[in-house]
């Protein structure tokens, strides 16, 4: 039994979980924070499930040895093809970003018409409309990949001509379904909601860092871990890689100046 007062581990493929983790200090400001960026295997999108599943189960072992009472994985792509592979072979609680963002949408959608973004192996896995049809048979659920984004953000394009009409593609085959709610499946695409909001200002769209970060704290309530200090929390900032501009852009990610320790993942 981990001490109540043990971190919260958080990983992801590279340094967008950091908006998880963002979120997760703001609904849970008491709750220090482990985080893991595999920034030396990014992206997962591109990645076989196999890859994804054996990097998902290192980047776990790694918070365990940091003393982490729950994992929470960050990243959507290993949530959706990892994240019963994790719990099988830890004996830690496991939140994963698709089913919190799957709750999410379907309590924001009135049509019960959910649109889902994601990278391509998370589209590929269906793991949104299961998810979501887990909780409503009902809901009409319709997937697009969109791999580009996640660059767009990575280059600092998100208000570029580029990015718009990008989006407008990507877009338009969910629009003529007539979505009323968007997740946005990729930890990179809350930095692009302002965009999607001059195409479709109608749409709800769900970002699933904080349905992530809602889950980890309803998690902590019913495990009776919740932290038992009143302190501000710490977060402590790992990668597997670091590399030109990665922490001025994971200081963007975060909201706060980050300092990063470089760690081997075996």
């Amino acid at each position: 039994m981990h001490d109540k007062n043990s971190p919260i581990g958080v990983f992801d493929s590279g340094i967008g979980g950091l908006t998880v983790a963002k979120e997760i200090l703001k609904l849970l400001p008491h709750e220090d924070i482990v985080y893991l960026g595999d920034t030396e295997h990014l992206p997962y999108g591109s990645k076989s499930e196999t890859a994804v599943q054996h990097f998902a189960l290192s980047n776990s072992g790694f918070l365990i040895s940091q003393d982490a009472k729950i994992i929470v994985i960050a990243c959507n792509t290993a949530s959706a093809v990892a994240l019963e592979h994790v719990r099988h072979h830890i004996n830690l609680p496991v939140v994963g970003v698709v089913e919190s963002g799957a709750l999410s949408a379907v309590n924001s959608s009135e049509s019960g018409r959910i649109g889902i973004i994601g990278t391509k192996t998370t589209i590929r896995s269906g793991a949104y409309t299961k998810a979501i049809n887990k909780i409503d048979p009902t809901s009409k659920v319709i997937e697009v990949a969109t791999p580009l984004l996640v660059h767009l953000v990575e280059e600092n394009w998100i208000d570029h001509n580029v990015t718009l009409d990008i989006l407008h593609e990507y877009l338009a085959p969910l629009l003529n379904e007539n979505i009323d709610t968007l997740v946005l499946g990729c930890t990179h695409y809350p930095f692009i909601t302002k965009q999607i909001k001059q195409i479709a200002p109608n749409l709800t769209l769900v970002d699933s860092a904080t349905a992530a970060a809602s889950s980890v704290a309803t998690l902590l309530e019913e495990k009776k871990i919740s932290t038992t200090q009143h302190k501000t929390a710490t977060i402590s900032i790992n990668l597997t890689d670091i590399y030109a501009d990665t922490e001025t852009l994971a200081s963007s990610f975060l909201g706060q100046p980050v300092s990063a320790q470089l760690v081997e993942v075996e």
